[in-house]
């Protein structure tokens, strides 16, 4: 997987379960990930769980889940650390993730993220995500979604 100068991206290991779940209760306040699912998802064929880590450990985590037979994957999750922000860890795994599905013979890459998180939602309509679908009370608490998708045919050259 690709290094920057102050960082490099990998698929995650069990050995990285606890940094993941801690990651994963300092970025969600809702719907978050368990110890017992990142486990299963470690292990699963049917997931990837890529991870950027640097010196200080643990950055960033990206999730995509495949379907046996489809050519569609889901991209579950992406997380950066507070600490690491405005760095391009979440670029980069976004762009882990799209290499990982096409690696997989996936065409269409999808998401949803909460309408309130202006951040991730300039990250994916920067890379070329298109929204197709407004998804209303689609969280635990209540918060509606939008959900994107991006065709990986045209970035394989």
């Amino acid at each position: 997987m690709p290094r920057s100068a102050d960082f490099h991206l990998r698929r995650a290991l069990l050995t990285d379960l606890a940094a993941l779940v801690d990651l994963e209760l300092a970025s969600f306040a809702y719907d978050r990930m368990s110890a017992r699912q990142f486990r299963r998802h470690l292990s699963s064929p049917n997931a990837a769980v890529l991870l950027a880590e640097g010196d200080e450990g643990l950055l960033g985590s990206a999730i995509v889940f495949f379907r046996r037979g489809s050519t569609r994957a889901r991209l579950y999750s992406l997380a950066t650390s507070v600490a690491a922000r405005g760095r391009g860890i979440g670029k980069a795994l976004l762009a882990a993730a799209e290499r990982c599905a096409r690696e997989r013979g996936v065409g269409t890459l999808s998401l949803e993220v909460r309408r309130d998180n202006s951040a991730a939602v300039h990250l994916y309509e920067a890379h070329g995500y298109r929204r197709s679908a407004a998804l209303e009370s689609y969280y635990d608490d209540g918060a509606p979604a939008w959900r994107y998708e991006k065709s990986l045919q045209a970035d394989a050259s």
